[in-house]
Parts: C-alpha cells; sequence; structure tokens
C-alpha cells in the first residue's frame, strides 16, 4: 500500500516539478544553471516521498576547479532524484536524444541546455562531442556525463566508453568523479524509512598535456577509483 501510494505521489510530483522546471526554461531558454535549479525542483521533494536519506561528501565538486568533466555511476531512474541533490552550478548534461520526447522532462532538458547526443549516428555523436567540447573551453559550463552509458541496476560498473575522456583531454580540462553508493539493490520502498544512501566526489583529475594516447589509461584508472569508492561506502552502510 505504502508502496503504491509513494509511486501516485512520485508521478503527481513528476509533472508538476516538469511543468514547474518548463517555465523555468521558457523564462531563461539554454541557461546553464537551469539543469541545477530543476535537478533540485525534482529531487528535494523526492527524497522526502521516497523515504531516502541522502548523505553527501562532495567537496571536490561543489568547489569544482571551474570548468570539468563530471563522471558519475548510474543505476536507475532514480538517479535523477538522487544526484539532483548535489548538481553544481553551470552543470548540464549528456544524455541519449529520445529524451527528448518524454513529455515536460524533455522539453525541461532541452531548455536547460543539456546535450542530446544521437547514438545511432557516428557522424551526429561526434558532432555533438565537438559542441561540447568548445562549451567546456569558452563557456564556463560543466559536463556531467554517465560513462557506463546505460543503467548498471547497482551491480557492479560496467566498462566504461570513452566519450568523456576524450572530451576532457581536448579541452584541457580536470576529470571530476562522483560516486554514488549501490542504493538499487537495498532501498525498501514498502517502508517508512525506506534505505539510505551516500554520494561522494573524489579529487580532479587533471589532464593538461595529456593525448589521446591517454585515454585508455586513465579511463581505467577512473574506473578502478570510483570501484574502490563504491564498495568503500557499501560497506560504511552495511556496518552502520
Amino acid at each position: 500500500m505504502l508502496f503504491l501510494l509513494r509511486m501516485l505521489l512520485m508521478g503527481l510530483h513528476f509533472m508538476i516539478a516538469g511543468m514547474l522546471g518548463v517555465l523555468i526554461g521558457i523564462c531563461r531558454p539554454f541557461n546553464p544553471d537551469n539543469s541545477r535549479l530543476c535537478a533540485r525542483l525534482y529531487a528535494l521533494p523526492a527524497m522526502w516521498l521516497l523515504g531516502l536519506k541522502v548523505k553527501t561528501d562532495v567537496d571536490s565538486l561543489r568547489d569544482k576547479p571551474g570548468t570539468c568533466v563530471i563522471i558519475a555511476n548510474h543505476q536507475s531512474n532514480y538517479d535523477l532524484f538522487v544526484f539532483g541533490n548535489v548538481v553544481p552550478h553551470r552543470t548540464v548534461c549528456i544524455a541519449k536524444k529520445s529524451l527528448k520526447w518524454v513529455p515536460l522532462f524533455g522539453q525541461l532538458f532541452w531548455l536547460a541546455g543539456n546535450v542530446l547526443i544521437d547514438r545511432g549516428n557516428a557522424h551526429k555523436a561526434r558532432r555533438a562531442m565537438l559542441t561540447t567540447t568548445h562549451t567546456l573551453q569558452h563557456k564556463d559550463t560543466s559536463i556531467w556525463v554517465f560513462p557506463e552509458g546505460t543503467r548498471n541496476l547497482g551491480k557492479g560498473l560496467l566498462p566504461f566508453k570513452k566519450g568523456a575522456f576524450h572530451m576532457a583531454i581536448a579541452a584541457g580540462v580536470p576529470i571530476v568523479q562522483v560516486c554514488v553508493s549501490n542504493y538499487v539493490n537495498t532501498m525498501r520502498l514498502d517502508r517508512w524509512h525506506s534505505g539510505e544512501v551516500l554520494i561522494r566526489s573524489l579529487p580532479p583529475i587533471p589532464t593538461v598535456g595529456m593525448t589521446a594516447d591517454d585515454v585508455g589509461g586513465l579511463m581505467q584508472r577512473c574506473q578502478e577509483q570510483m570501484e574502490e569508492c563504491i564498495a568503500q561506502m557499501d560497506q560504511e552502510l552495511s556496518a552502520g
């Protein structure tokens, strides 16, 4: 019963937040800070409705070194509400083009200045990547990317794709890693207190002086550091 009530309230919240977000986008279209405002609009009420307690340790994200590429692990559609708590100022996201057609949310996402990529068209995807590199270098805007490319369902990190790392090296900007604990397998939405989630950011990794030849090593380093961080947070939650 509690689960069904939560899903009904979340559906209502999703629509209301979407309408408010579209209004923000219409009033200041493609402003790169729209993403942060809309993320909070979705996240803060959702955490209360879902009964999730979120603890954050994201100083390196909050005080990010100007423009950067932010990479995070991606577990489920609930990430919209979980990560929405920590999206920093002037940050846009890269996502698949099909999101544009989700009622309200898709239009909000587009008006917030986020980057929509047609992953089925290599030429258009490369052109979008060039656009994001220019954004990083000239528009004081950071890019948020899920390097796995799809949801991992809380079963460990999937292999990373190279796009985010090529982008960071081409623009010469740092990479900031953001990790969330494996909440998908532990949250119980049929309980008043459905679970606890930890979000932690790691120190920035500079890319100045790197070339395309360094992508593989950088990608492996990030994956290993994030796996270690996620495992540590899971251990802290199980011990607590």
